[in-house]
């Protein structure tokens, strides 16, 4: 009798010893969770949220896609897909209403007694005087007039270049920018789309490049546009401007 209390004594004591443990691990797993998310949020408030940021690797996601650089725009110029109006008038004929032309795939438009002309990269200025020297075989005195036709919204392409926003935005992509030549970065987000709900918008980066080839790189805050009412920060943009809209880590 004696001998069996014991034995099952032993096995009580085992059974308790173990138990505990088992407890004692768990507290002891509880304490080290504890302290981790204590050093975690003693750390954000000692460095702040753009130094964590940085540490977590939120400056890279700000880099442009080395894909698509800025490039250099030198004023507009005739290149394919762009709409063209065009008035003839000469000494001896009637006057008319000017006609539409699209240029090709290859930078050129065909027109009445001419043929084909090539205005790829031509100026305005400079396709009127091409042409009117063509027509001199054919009229006295011939005057040519030479506009671009541009709707927004119409899938035409803009003589006034376009600017590439990429990142997080709803419709990532080329912007146009209008003939007014006055599209600021807040315009050319509402354009694109919109931020979305995880866009970093105070770190919004727009790179810009030179008539030499130089890339240059600046920081907008879109916060600071909207909620602080400093629309002095809002960036003028330009034609061959990438936007880039990172994403946010916390």
């Amino acid at each position: 009798m004696g001998i069996q209390y014991g034995i099952m004594c032993g096995e009580a004591q085992g059974r308790f010893s173990a138990e505990g443990l088992r407890q004692k691990g768990s507290m002891s797993k509880k304490f080290e969770i504890m302290a981790r998310m204590a050093l975690a949020i003693a750390l954000f408030h000692a460095i702040g949220c753009s130094s964590l940021s940085s540490l977590l690797g939120g400056d890279k996601q700000a880099d442009v896609d080395p894909n698509v650089l800025a490039t250099y725009f030198d004023g507009p110029k005739i290149r394919p897909g762009i709409a063209l109006g065009i008035t003839v008038t000469a000494t001896g004929t009637k006057g008319g209403s000017a006609r539409q032309y699209f240029v090709d795939a290859d930078g050129c438009i065909s027109m009445d007694l001419i043929g084909q002309v090539k205005c790829d990269g031509l100026t305005l200025v400079g396709l009127q005087q091409k042409i009117t020297a063509a027509y001199k075989e054919y009229y006295v005195d011939p005057h040519v007039t030479a506009t671009f036709i541009y709707q927004s919204g119409q899938n035409m392409v803009s003589p006034w270049g376009t600017v590439t926003v990429l990142g997080e935005v709803a419709r990532p992509g080329p912007v146009d920018v209008p003939a007014t030549m006055d599209l600021r970065l807040t315009r050319a987000m509402q354009l694109a789309g919109g931020a979305t709900a995880i866009a970093d918008k105070r770190r919004v980066q727009v790179t810009r490049c030179d008539k030499d080839g130089k890339q240059t790189k600046t920081r907008v805050d879109l916060i600071e546009i909207g909620e602080d009412g400093r629309p002095d920060k809002d960036m003028l943009l330009k034609a061959g401007d990438v936007v880039w809209v990172p994403m946010s880590w916390y």
